[in-house]
């Protein structure tokens, strides 16, 4: 009876030892390019659901693997590796490639997993285009294109043709595409015939130099000029002549866009032929053909005075209102000339006050020029304090209903005579509003010595 429970114990152990671990590639698309490092790194989700232990990752097809050693992993604990391999020797073989490598523990136990990757020399890492040339062109656009799933982090790149020279270190993310301008000088292939051309590109990266060899189409092109003329912001026009400098009769097709915005605000001359609407842009067409000798002018204008203006109206209606709707309580301040006896310089000063609603503790305190003294007779709102002194004068009322407009009134006068314009300070109020002391002023008045004199009964003076 020991024997067999022995013997039990025996084929159950090695089953109990044995590692467990779930394992994730969280990469995908893996290349090695070779004489470029000669590495290839996989991200790797590995959860214990054995024993805590220690694992390690091994090959047996002359692969070096970081990381080197064992990596300690709890039980029930994920973690992320970051699996290197690197080829001991040169690599003969090129496209996809799968191999196995193994996780071991403490104990010996093991497992066994795939990886696939790709081998690629770095020639075949990239592509290069460009678009056909006419006799017209004043530039070409050229792309650059990483095939791969590889960032290289520096990349220099020199391109040379028959039409154009240029050079640029740039970096290229997985999979991405940069795009160049190259400005072309019509000198430069004024005798070429139409055909196809090299496009020649030399890549350096870190030291690892490729070529690369690409077609240009010239094409065949015939003398229709086209000039473009483009000024102005807020009245933008745009310009476009074509001129038929040829011997044979021209289909000319000129297209634009526009945005439902802008089209409200453009006028056209000549009308185009064709309109057509999708979603937000508009396109327009004219087609015409030209005859040898003659010439198609369009012209576009862009009117944005209109807009601008009623953009700054709208803003400054909603600024107006806000602050008026803000406001407890309206105060207005009115002057006007005052004919005397004696022929003193006196102006009378009306101020208005409207509570929007009900307002408790009013004070409407207004200043007084200097030089300027109050003739002691008033309106029916008779002021509440009067300080010669510090030129001030001021009406305290308890309470104001809503829509309640008291009006006040008083005449200043001066010995000595005022010519040109006269500035009055604004009036200012304090209030209580709901337990909130709250603030208000009133326009600035201004008096012109030369304006009509408003003529008043003289004995208010």
């Amino acid at each position: 009876m020991k024997k067999i429970a022995l013997l039990l114990i025996l084929l159950i152990l090695p089953s109990v030892l044995a590692i467990n671990l779930k394992v994730e590639k969280q990469s995908s698309d893996e290349v090695m390019i070779i004489g470029l490092k000669d590495q290839t790194i996989f991200d790797l989700k590995i959860t214990n659901l054995g024993a805590t232990d220690n694992f390690e990752f091994y090959n047996l097809l002359g692969f070096e693997m970081f990381p080197v050693g064992t990596t300690p992993i709890n039980q029930g604990e994920t973690k992320n590796i970051e699996l290197k391999i690197s080829p001991i020797g040169k690599l003969s073989s090129r496209g996809k490639y799968t191999f196995n490598y193994f996780i071991k523990g403490q104990d010996a136990s093991e497992i066994t997993q795939e990886l696939s990757f790709k081998i690629v020399d770095l020639k075949d890492s990239f592509e290069i285009g460009a678009r056909e040339i006419d006799s017209e062109s004043n530039s070409i656009e050229i792309y650059f294109y990483n095939k791969l799933n590889f960032n290289f982090e520096e990349i220099d790149l020199k391109v040379n043709s028959a039409f154009f020279e240029f050079e640029e270190t740039f970096t290229l993310g997985p999979n991405k595409r940069k795009d160049f301008t190259v400005e072309l000088n019509k000198e430069d292939f004024k005798k070429l015939t139409a055909g196809f051309y090299t496009l020649n590109a030399k890549i350096n990266v870190e030291d690892e130099k490729v070529e690369l060899e690409e077609v240009i189409e010239f094409s065949e092109s015939n003398l229709l000029t086209v000039t473009k003329k483009d000024y102005g912001v807020l009245i933008n026009t745009k310009i476009i002549n074509k001129k038929n400098e040829g011997n044979i009769l021209e289909k000319s097709q000129t297209n634009l866009e526009k945005n439902i915005i802008s089209r409200l605000f453009t006028s056209f001359s000549p009308e185009p032929d064709v309109i057509e609407r999708k979603g937000s842009i508009v396109y327009y067409t004219w087609s015409k053909e030209i005859k040898p000798g003659e010439s198609m002018e369009i012209t576009i204008k862009t009117n944005w005075i209109f807009p601008f203006l009623a953009i700054f109206f709208i803003i400054t209606i909603i600024i107006i209102a806000k602050k008026y709707s803000k406001t407890d309580l309206l105060l207005r301040k009115k002057v006007s000339f005052v004919k005397t006896k004696g022929g003193e310089f006196a102006l009378k000063i009306t101020i208005f006050a409207k509570a929007k609603k009900y307002i408790e503790r009013v004070s409407i305190v207004d200043k007084l020029p200097a030089l300027t003294k109050i003739y002691e007779k008033f309106g029916r709102e008779q002021p509440t304090r009067i300080d010669e002194k510090n030129k001030r004068i001021e009406w305290v009322f308890e309470k104001l209903e809503e829509n309640e407009i008291r009006v006040l009134s008083y005449i200043l006068y001066s010995k000595i005579g005022m010519v040109g314009k006269f500035a009055l300070p604004p009036t200012t109020s304090i209030y209580e509003r709901e337990g909130k002391i709250k603030e208000t002023k009133s326009n600035n008045a201004y008096f012109v010595s030369e304006q009509k004199k408003e003529k008043v009964d003289e004995g208010e003076y």
